[in-house]
Parts: C-alpha cells; sequence; structure tokens
C-alpha cells in the first residue's frame, strides 16, 4: 500500500481535479474513478475510506451500472481516466468479460462496478458500514470546483 503521505498530481488533463490542493494519492485514484463512473452514468457512486478497518486497500468505490454493456464501459472509462491523469495502471482486473460485477484492483484502491442485482445481493455498503464515507461534493469545494 502507498504511503499516507500527500503527494502534489501534475495532470496533463485541463480539467483535472487534482491541479489545485494536494491530495492523498490513494484517494486521488479514487476520486478520479468514482468522476469517470459518473461520466459514464452510473449511480450511487460512493467513496469509501477503508484504510482504518480493513488491510486490503485504503479506499472502495462502489458504483452501479445498469447493463453489461454500461458496466463494461464505466470499467474501461475508469481505466483509461487514472491512466491519463494519474499513470496508474491496476494491478488486476477480475471480471470484465461478463460485466456483471467487475472488480479493478490497484491495490491500495479496490473498484466494484455492480449490477443493481448484484449491488443489492452482496450489500458491500453494509458490510464496510463502519468505513467512513467520502463527501466527494465537499473536497469539489474545497479545491474551488462545483459539483
Amino acid at each position: 500500500m502507498f504511503d499516507q503521505a500527500k503527494t502534489q498530481y501534475n495532470s496533463p488533463s485541463s480539467n483535472s481535479a487534482f491541479n489545485q490542493p494536494e491530495l492523498d494519492q490513494s484517494l486521488a485514484v479514487a476520486l478520479v474513478a468514482a468522476q469517470a463512473a459518473e461520466d459514464r452514468k452510473a449511480e450511487d457512486i460512493l467513496v469509501l475510506k477503508v484504510s482504518e478497518v480493513s488491510y486490503l486497500a485504503d479506499y472502495f468505490v462502489i458504483a452501479t451500472g445498469f447493463s453489461t454493456t454500461q458496466v463494461r464501459a464505466i470499467y474501461q472509462a475508469i481505466l483509461k481516466a487514472i491512466e491519463a491523469e494519474l499513470g496508474r495502471v491496476p494491478v488486476s482486473v477480475e471480471g470484465q468479460g461478463e460485466g456483471i460485477w467487475t472488480l479493478i484492483d490497484y491495490g491500495d484502491v479496490v473498484i466494484h462496478i455492480l449490477l443493481p442485482e448484484e449491488r443489492e445481493f452482496y450489500n458491500l455498503e453494509a458490510f464496510w458500514g463502519h468505513a467512513e464515507k467520502i463527501d466527494r461534493a465537499a473536497i469539489d469545494l474545497q479545491q474551488g470546483k462545483e459539483r
């Protein structure tokens, strides 16, 4: 896992949320993933800080897609955005072929993209309910962006 020291990001993207204040590297990955998911019309996007309750990762991102095609599109958008903005590629990816539940593992950040039925059945929010929920709108305001 990455050191929790803050890192300055100089993104090649002019619309990047990370050009201003410094952000924790893991949080930056989670926020880029959440934004990419939102751009592909994912719903119920949740960013959880799990570093205090688990050794699996620092952050989880959970998002819902409404078809296997949309789940795949969200997955591809996240991969492209994180590589373009932060220069990172995942350690592993699972489930991209089926498009029912795709998991993207960056080591410090694990991203789950699920169909509504899988999200309801596995209920990751309840399982990790004791983790801190990250308020993306508050972070945007700190950085001078409007959501």
